[in-house]
């Protein structure tokens, strides 16, 4: 009977070590997303190059660039496990699936693995650079 307690902790152990992936892969909520973004500027890169940069601002409102100059406004909510982004100009509302991991955010584009993945690269140091649509002479 002694003997087989060291065993069962043993066992115990294991499996509580086995479900440490499962929950660093739940999804954030829409107030854990918040709480992480609101205030900050964030750079995301896919597949090693740069995406894009985000604004996040009070009441869920955003501004994103794919780093070209061009800026969206937007809002985003909640959807299930899911966080999606409506931004002016830009068509069907984006949802994407965030998750908190060591390095950052990491997002799944419609919470499919096959589609486009986001990582974020750090937070801006400076202000985001929106030059706007046709500028120039």
């Amino acid at each position: 009977m002694i003997a087989a307690l060291p065993r069962r902790l043993g066992l115990a152990a294991l499996a509580v070590l086995a479900a440490l992936p499962a929950l660093a892969q739940t999804p954030m909520s829409g107030e854990e997303f918040d709480a992480y973004t609101r205030g900050k500027t964030l750079y995301f890169y896919s597949g090693g190059v740069a995406y894009g940069v985000e604004r996040y601002k009070a009441d869920r409102r955003v501004t994103w660039s794919f780093l070209d100059g061009e800026c969206k406004d937007g809002t985003w909510y909640e959807d299930d496990d899911r966080i999606c982004f409506v931004y002016e100009d830009l068509g069907p509302d984006q949802c994407w699936t965030f998750y908190r991991e060591d390095g950052g955010l990491r997002a799944m584009f419609q919470d499919d693995p096959q589609s486009t993945t986001l990582y974020e690269a750090g937070e801006a140091q400076e202000p985001m650079s929106c030059l706007g649509p046709e500028v120039g002479v």
